[in-house]
C-alpha cells in the first residue's frame, strides 16, 4: 500500500486532533479545525453548523463520550484543496461509519463536512 499525499496526511492528522477530548472540550482548538462554512449530519440525523456544534461540545453540561476509537481511516486527494476521508469510529459500544471532508484554506487544512452514521453490524464491511 503506497503512503497517503501530503494533502491525505494533513486531513488524518486534523480528524485524529478532532476526536481528541481535550480538542472536542476546547473552543479555540476546534475553531482552528473547523472551516467557517462546516455542516455536520450527527449520528442523531441532527444538521450542526460550525458555531452550534463548538457551542454543544464546549458546553459545561455537554456529554463526554470517553475514548473515541477511530479505524479503517483512508482518504483520498480528489482536487489539490479537497480531501475525502472515511472512517469508523467506537465508543462505548457505539459504532459510527463516518465520512469527512477537508479543505485547504489560507489557514491550513479545515473540516468542512461531516457526517456519521451510526451501525450495529456490518457483513458488507470492506475489510
Amino acid at each position: 500500500m503506497s503512503e497517503p499525499s501530503p494533502a491525505v496526511s494533513a486531513a488524518i492528522e486534523g480528524e485524529l486532533r478532532l476526536l481528541d477530548p481535550v480538542v472536542r472540550a476546547s473552543a479555540d482548538l476546534l475553531a482552528s479545525l473547523l472551516h467557517p462554512g462546516f455542516r455536520e449530519i450527527g449520528t442523531s440525523g441532527r444538521l450542526w453548523n460550525r458555531e452550534t456544534i463548538i457551542k454543544a461540545l464546549t458546553a459545561d453540561d455537554a456529554p463526554r463520550p470517553g475514548p473515541l476509537t477511530a479505524s479503517r481511516m483512508q482518504g483520498v486527494e480528489l482536487c489539490s484543496d479537497l480531501v475525502h476521508l472515511t472512517f469508523d469510529t467506537e465508543s462505548k459500544g457505539l459504532r459510527s461509519h463516518r465520512s469527512s471532508l477537508w479543505r485547504l484554506t489560507g489557514a491550513g487544512w479545515r473540516l468542512y463536512f461531516h457526517q456519521a452514521t451510526p451501525f450495529i453490524d456490518d457483513p458488507f464491511a470492506e475489510v
